[in-house]
């Protein structure tokens, strides 16, 4: 009995492996963490990447070089795409992740006001519909365009219900877009 309250006490006292019982137990919390901040970083990117491409490929609108060529809607969704680096879906179709919408408007303040943001609540294992239209009107010399470009980024991590999805599919909305007045090309009147 004596030999069985020795090892008793022993084992109480002993603190080996007491470090990876901790570890243990901050460990499912710590790399959480580091996913979160990797993918809030990803999503950052991304963002910026989307918001660069569009301020690319806006500038051609308004300096008439779209209108020059006689691009069209694909043309110009091309021309997003191409400042995107490979690291979005640009595929068109059923799946489409990238909505792309050129516009002309009255004036700067039009743009916020009669052009509302609506995506689309509808989703099913296809992902959310878009209301959304791909318009292409590039307008001519002197018009105030509104471009914009919205994107359902895939996202990854899911902790207990907690993610950085903003659409009920599952992505995450990265939307940019310009307002600009364009130059006066091809025009004489204009002011």
């Amino acid at each position: 009995m004596q030999t069985t309250v020795r090892r008793g006490r022993a084992f109480c006292r002993d603190e080996r492996g007491a470090t990876l019982i901790e570890f243990g137990f901050l460990a499912i919390p710590f790399f959480m963490v580091i996913v979160a901040i990797l993918e809030t970083a990803l999503i950052f990117l991304a963002g910026q990447i989307l918001d660069s491409a569009v301020n690319d490929s806006a500038r051609l609108v308004r300096t008439g070089q779209a209108q020059t060529l006689e691009w069209n809607g694909d043309n110009f969704r091309g021309a997003i795409c191409e400042g995107l680096y490979g690291l979005f879906d640009c595929s068109n179709g059923a799946n489409e992740r990238l909505r792309v919408s050129v516009a002309v408007v009255t004036d700067f303040s039009a743009a916020t006001v009669g052009y509302p943001l609506e995506i689309g609540d509808e989703c099913g294992e296809d992902g959310c519909d878009w209301k959304i239209s791909s318009d292409y009107v590039p307008g001519t010399g002197a018009d105030v365009v509104l471009v914009r470009a919205f994107y359902k980024w895939p996202t990854i991590a899911d902790f207990f219900g907690i993610n950085f999805a903003t659409l009920a599919g599952g992505d995450r909305l990265l939307g940019a877009s310009r307002v600009f007045r364009n130059e006066p090309f091809g025009c004489s009147d204009c002011s």
